[in-house]
């Protein structure tokens, strides 16, 4: 129930950004005709403003159309497994992993040694008689 809830309440976001945005479009379109009127005739002003809001149109109905399509997929997709989630170990992964930790082990302890002065011999002192 929550999850159905969840996932209609984003598809309702998803809608209000569209609307949103074509509020915003008719705004700019408005300012950038009303600019443009000016310098152009009457056909060409009908016949370009029809194509490209056609165009800009159809791309954010697509855009719309895929958010929700994809938040509803996701949500059938996860509503199945609700179930605990089992994996299979392989044994190759498991061996890779405890070789990278032993490899990461072994050389912390050779930093280790490196460091402390009693692994490098002596010199020797000058008393040769």
């Amino acid at each position: 129930m929550k999850k159905k809830e969840e996932l209609d309440r984003e598809i309702d976001l998803i809608k209000k950004e569209y609307e949103e945005k074509m509020k915003k479009r008719k705004k700019s379109k408005d300012s950038k005709s009303k600019e443009k009127d000016k310098d152009k005739t009457e056909d060409d002003k009908v016949e370009s403003s029809k194509k490209s809001d056609e165009g800009d149109d159809e791309k954010a109905e697509k855009e719309k159309n895929d958010k929700i399509n994809a938040l509803v997929n996701r949500g059938s997709t996860t509503a199945g497994d609700e179930g605990p989630r089992v994996f299979a170990l392989h044994k190759a992964f498991y061996q890779r992993r405890l070789d990278r930790i032993r490899n990461t082990e072994v050389a912390k302890r050779n930093r280790e040694r490196l460091k402390s002065p009693t692994l490098f011999p002596s010199v020797p002192s000058g008393n040769l008689e």
